[in-house]
């Protein structure tokens, strides 16, 4: 068995940061409508293919138009999926 604290280096900020981050980001959509989740996801992913797109010079213009753009788009997709899974066991709720 191997014993990963007999090692300090393992408890080192840089290996527990990245970990605490992760944990951090995964609770916080835990009460998140589909709408919400969508939005967040689109926007991240936005940024990122947006600040990719912007180039060297560009890149923080870049990934705030691909966020705004791709927050637009998540939320219309997770409303869709949204109002799609209402409809329940007994069909539509009025």
């Amino acid at each position: 068995m191997i014993n990963f604290f007999a090692n300090a280096n393992f408890l080192k900020m840089k290996h527990l940061l990245p970990l605490a981050i992760l944990a951090i980001l995964s609770l916080s959509f835990v009460g998140c409508t589909p709408t919400q989740r969508g939005a967040a996801t689109g926007a991240a992913a936005g940024a990122g293919i947006g600040a990719l797109a912007g180039g060297r010079g560009n890149r923080a213009e870049g990934a705030l138009i691909g966020g705004a753009i791709g927050g637009v788009a998540g939320a219309a997709i997770g409303s869709s999926n949204e109002n799609r899974n209402r409809g329940g066991y007994y069909g539509p709720r009025y």
